[in-house]
């Protein structure tokens, strides 16, 4: 394990100098080396930074959790996955080509250029929120897995973690995140498929085939959903694939690569990718199930009955591998967390330093102090989101809870902000609103919030109400609508002088304005065009003439 650390950290080092050598090169400013690698990312290292995106340590040990437990199975598992794959393929194809067009540094400066200030920085703070939850439950993985297998301190795990995660980040930002992500996803294949046979095969473990549909010693591991909870998988389907174009650290890696046809092929590949990846934890999860734990050095009851379903992976690793391999898998698990903590951390520190910091706080402030805010905000992300990981809740929590900030407040919003010309701040402040209440009052269990309001399907099961409806997609759906809906009134308000232009805090007058005279302008230089074209021929006519006499 020292070893690997040593490994990573050493990548992270000479990826900083690396990254150093490339700024001196070429000139380029020293903020967006940092934060987006001068764009200079190549397809090779594209492809695999944009898979690291994902494949972290919630990835891996979540999925396993998934296929064991009995309500999800392989069914949920497969659904998670191809929504992943699916939020690859919508990123590169709608939402690449306008975040580069605009030459944005983060998803968020759309907000900052339509809505201002105000809206953008609370906005920013929501997606800062986001990326600390992220980098919470990746290293929850890592301190579960390493305090099951190899008995250490669960806090010591986390620390020495995180700290080899920080030190590399501060030292080279995106470049150094981008090229530790090759060697973690080497290792995180290698690790991953070199456990698999030694859990199959060992004798404990039933043919995981004959398990798929058979209540054996657990429930079928194919899982148990039923027709009436059909509403809820496509409701996190459509979370997964939608609420995943929500987070930052995957517009970062389409802003940071060379071309815009480098940034839709790194989409594409890891699209197919992560479907690789996500292959063993799902057989290591089928293997739990198929266990007859009584027989392992773990006993009875089952993790499902002792309620330790969150580390059934580590467990798997541990009483049914050798202790090399298990070590093996460990190391694996944590080249996952790495791979997606350093995400978070970069992700958040380029929000608040571009959109926060550089855009409200300080606008004159000069390129080294701007990287020493970086530096900072690397750090204090860094630092709360391994102070998080004091809860210990399972893994699915902090995964979960992310997706369903980013779903239902950022995704509407991104989507109104890029692609729906009347969108101003009023409407993207009622979205907010709208999507919020209904999805608190929607019920959220997982925070011991009761169901508040009763969509069509809502049950009593066990004197708690149970929302088999899906309420995050109507939460996302009403947050458009709001947005798109009172835009449009407080468009018509002001522009028609029904509310007097004092009032109009978000200055949607002024917006109607500048967009009337780039309509204007862009009409000009369309005549203009067509002029120019229609004199081309006789240009072309000469051009021989010129030729000949030359």
């Amino acid at each position: 394990m020292v070893l690997f650390y040593l490994m990573v950290l050493g990548t992270g080092i000479w990826a900083s100098f690396k990254s150093k050598r490339e700024q001196k090169k070429s000139g380029a400013n020293e903020t967006e080396m940092t934060l987006l690698g001068n764009r200079s990312i190549n397809w090779v290292v594209g492809i695999f930074t944009m898979t690291a995106t994902w494949v972290g340590g919630g990835f891996i040990v979540g999925t396993a959790e998934m296929v064991y437990t009995p309500s999800m199975g392989l069914t949920w598992a497969a659904t998670m996955l191809t929504a992943y794959s699916l939020s690859f393929i919508i990123c590169g194809l709608v939402f690449a080509k306008p975040l580069r067009e605009m030459r944005c540094v983060t998803m968020m400066d759309p907000f900052h250029i339509k809505y201002g200030q105000v809206l953008t920085a609370g906005l920013s703070l929501a997606s800062i929120l986001n990326d600390i939850l992220w980098v919470a439950g990746t290293l929850i993985c890592l301190g579960g897995t390493m305090s099951v297998v190899l008995d250490l301190p669960y806090t010591l795990c986390i620390w020495i973690s995180a700290a080899v995660v920080i030190i590399y980040t501060l030292l080279g930002g995106l470049y150094s995140v981008a090229y530790t992500d090759i060697i973690q996803l080497v290792l995180i294949f290698i690790s991953l498929w070199l456990c698999v046979p030694f859990v199959l095969m060992n004798p404990n473990c039933l043919d995981i085939s004959k398990t798929l549909m058979n209540n054996t010693l657990h429930a079928p591991w194919i899982g148990a959903p039923g027709l009436e909870k059909t509403g809820i998988m496509m409701d996190d389907f459509l979370m997964f694939s939608l609420g995943s174009l929500g987070f930052q650290c995957l517009h970062q890696r389409t802003l940071a690569a060379s071309s815009l046809a480098t940034a839709k092929l790194s989409c594409f590949v890891a699209a197919f990718v992560i479907l690789v990846f996500g292959t063993p934890p799902i057989l290591l999860g089928a293997a739990a199930a198929s266990t007859d734990w009584n027989l392992t050095s773990y006993g009875s009851p089952f993790p499902y009955e002792r309620g330790e379903a969150a580390q059934v992976l580590p467990l798997t690793l541990q009483h049914l591998t050798p202790s090399f391999i298990s070590i093996i898998g460990t190391g694996c698990v944590a080249a996952a967390v790495m791979s997606s903590a350093d995400s978070g951390l970069i992700s958040a520190a380029s929000v608040f330093t571009s959109n926060i910091y550089k855009n409200i706080l300080r606008p004159q402030a000069s390129d080294r102090e701007i990287q020493w805010v970086i530096r900072v905000a690397v750090m204090v992300v860094g630092l709360v989101g391994t102070s998080l990981t004091s809860q210990k809740n399972s893994v699915l929590l902090f995964w979960i809870l992310g997706a369903e900030l980013a779903y239902v407040i950022i995704f509407p919003q991104l989507v109104c902000v890029l692609f729906v010309n009347i969108s101003n701040g009023y409407g993207a402040v009622m979205g907010c609103v709208v999507g919020l209440v209904l999805r608190v009052l929607s019920g959220l269990p997982s925070l011991g919030l009761p169901v508040v309001l009763h969509f069509p399907g809502c049950v009593l099961e066990d004197g708690v109400h149970v929302q088999y409806a899906p309420v995050k997609t109507i939460s996302m759906l009403s947050a458009i609508a709001a947005i798109v809906l009172f835009s449009y009134l407080t468009s018509v308000l002001f522009n028609k002088g029904l509310l007097p232009e004092k009032c109009d805090v978000f200055k949607v007058k002024v917006q109607q304005s500048a967009r009337e005279l780039t309509l204007v302008h862009g009409a000009k230089e369309d005549n203009e065009k067509e002029t120019l074209d229609n004199t081309c021929p006789q240009t072309e006519a000469s051009e021989p003439m010129i030729s000949s006499e030359c």
